[in-house]
């Protein structure tokens, strides 16, 4: 039994849902517009403003994507009403970022600036040059910026620099004890 995919999914007055007969969802709000295939084994039915999804049967790939399933839709209907936001900062001396265009133009200490493309339907932007806000509909797609920008130079526990989450604990080490 999923505890999560059996739970229903509220669907806010301003999301448009559409269920084709080939498994293709298509979730509308007013920040854009997603697709996907609901994978076989899952039935999606909507009723008002609730979408239900049920399994066919209790086969161990229908029960694995029970509750995934739920949990993408899920995502899907809230990034396209609210969307999603994810924070980045930057520690260490000289470190800096900024938007040009639609690169993310890092400086963190190497020889050469590192140039990140901002993928499309996303939103970058930059406070203080060490504060990076990314915004979006596509929780997938925001997340996955964020991580491959922090994958630059992840925080070292020594000295705390690199690009972290700005909810992220950086544990430190203690660095060398001079004997005398």
């Amino acid at each position: 039994m999923s505890r999560i995919g059996n739970k229903p999914i509220e669907v806010p007055e301003k999301v448009s849902v559409a269920v084709s007969d080939d498994s293709q969802l298509s979730v509308e709000g007013p920040l854009g517009k997603l697709e996907w295939v609901v994978p076989e084994g899952i039935e999606l039915n909507q009723e008002e403003s609730t979408l239900v999804l049920t399994r066919q049967d209790d086969s161990r790939k229908n029960k694995a994507m029970h509750g995934t399933a739920r949990s993408l839709v899920a995502n899907m209907v809230e990034g396209v009403s609210k969307g999603f936001k994810r924070k980045l900062e930057i520690h260490g001396v000289g470190f800096r970022a900024a938007v040009k265009g639609n690169l993310l133009d890092l400086s963190l200490g190497f020889s050469h600036p590192v140039q990140h493309p901002i993928p499309e339907g996303v939103k970058v932007m930059v406070e203080e040059n060490t504060n990076i806000t990314v915004e979006g509909f596509d929780k997938q797609v925001v997340g996955q910026f964020a991580s491959d920008v922090r994958a630059y130079y992840p925080p070292e526990p020594y000295k705390g620099k690199g690009v972290r989450y700005a909810d992220e604990y950086v544990r430190r080490k203690a660095g060398k004890s001079v004997a005398s």
